[in-house]
């Protein structure tokens, strides 16, 4: 029985959808269900049932997802006992964006520097689904946001700087008030969706300003792009930039506190490639700026 079957199935089950499983798979959806085919043919049984739009596991199905996730882990771990050795490094980081567009290269370029054989795969998404990947182990490390609830026992957490609420503007605004700025300039809005942008417009309503909007996007590095340009200012976590040499702005303190986002790295305390997670975190924390 091929092992990536099983982890289809899985990944069909908890994305509700073939075709969501197939893209996340790069994939055809007809691919994924030729695989689910012919796992329910070596099993002896059918393993889905399709709900309107969505697929759902059969009583067999709901069976088999708990002894498939068990085989799945003790696979990983068989591996990972085989070819752990002192040079090693085999992993599955997943990142959001911010991390991806700033400090992750200079993680993996220190890595492959210390560990030339080191194999990392990579994913991008929002910490909370990051954090649902961890938990069911399909990631070994997560660089994020700490979620806005207690985590469980399950995980380790390290927080690696703090990013209070900033007025990104361009240098030549730099002494203008920050209030001001956001009453009266265009607003380059981070995306409301994500934690750092929900928190900016908390900010903006007990501030009571109603901005001028012009963007919302959910790239920080984008959004620093264009206040470099000239086409307005944002409040943001204050991510941006060692690491965006070319982008020049000024990142303007608040008035008043707003909550900071805290950025960092999780792990599952009980992970097999625990050795090679403690040898990213080491070069994530040498690719850190100082804390300012």
């Amino acid at each position: 029985m091929e092992s990536t079957y099983l982890s289809t199935f899985l990944l069909v089950v908890d994305s509700g959808s073939m075709s969501e499983a197939a893209r996340r798979l790069d994939l055809t959806p007809a691919a994924v269900a030729q695989q689910l085919q012919v796992l329910e043919r070596e099993l002896g049984g059918s393993l889905l049932q399709r709900v309107g739009r969505t697929v759902r596991p059969s009583e067999a199905g709901h069976r088999l997802v708990g002894h498939a996730r068990a085989a799945l882990d003790q696979l990983a771990h068989l591996k990972a006992v085989v070819a752990e050795d002192d040079t090693s490094i085999e992993l599955r980081v997943g990142a959001i964006n911010t991390a991806l567009h700033s400090v992750l290269p200079d993680v993996l370029a220190r890595l492959v520097k210390a560990h030339p054989q080191a194999k990392v795969q990579v994913r991008s998404a929002l910490s909370s689904e990051l954090y649902d990947a961890l938990q069911r182990g399909e990631l070994d490390v997560a660089v994020c946001l700490h979620p806005p609830y207690v985590l469980p026992k399950t995980l380790d957490w390290e927080m690696l700087r703090e990013e209070p609420l900033v007025v990104l503007a361009p240098l030549r605004w730099a002494k203008r008030d920050p209030l001001e700025l956001l009453r009266n300039e265009p607003l380059i809005r981070y995306d409301r969706s994500l934690g750092g942008g929900k928190e900016a417009e908390r900010y903006l309503q007990r501030a009571r300003i109603v901005p001028r909007e012009r963007f919302e996007l959910n790239s920080l590095a984008a959004i620093a792009m264009l206040v470099d340009k000239g086409l307005g200012v944002s409040l943001a976590p204050d991510a941006a930039s060692p690491w965006w040499p070319g982008v020049r702005v000024a990142r303007i303190p608040l008035p008043r506190k707003a909550q900071a986002r805290r950025f960092g790295m999780a792990w599952q305390r009980a992970s097999v490639r625990l050795r090679a997670i403690e040898q990213l975190l080491a070069q994530t924390r040498a690719a850190m700026p100082p804390r300012r």
